[in-house]
């Protein structure tokens, strides 16, 4: 859950790396939430009212903490557009994510595994 809002409170920030962890447990919150929200528009007969308000508010931050797993990795946020390549795309991107991240600082910063908490 630490993982999860500390995305939220930085959802504008681009720059820097993201962990793994972050990255995932990220994504595994968003993946409940939505799938809790489409139960209830499925129950409530809003039609996906709930779930798609709730992907709007968090694509900022979505975005934000791919971009910072790709720098981790040592790679541009450029890459994100490789996603618009049906399937193969995406499998590239979840590649990407699931890849170790560089060991040694980066063009994008030191590395957030052996940094000290802020």
């Amino acid at each position: 859950m630490h993982d999860y809002l500390y995305v939220l409170r930085n959802y504008a920030v681009f720059s820097g790396r993201a962990r793994r962890q972050e990255y995932w447990l990220f994504t595994l919150f968003n993946i409940i939430i939505t799938a809790v929200l489409g139960t209830l528009d499925a129950v409530l007969g809003t039609s996906g009212l709930l779930t798609g308000l709730y992907v709007l508010a968090i694509l900022v931050p979505a975005l934000a903490v791919s971009v910072r797993r790709l720098h981790d990795t040592d790679r541009s946020a450029w890459w994100l557009l490789i996603g618009l390549i049906p399937l193969v795309g995406a499998i590239v991107l979840i590649v990407f994510a699931a890849t170790e991240g560089s060991a040694n600082p980066n063009r994008w910063g030191h590395n957030p595994k052996y940094a000290p908490a802020a």
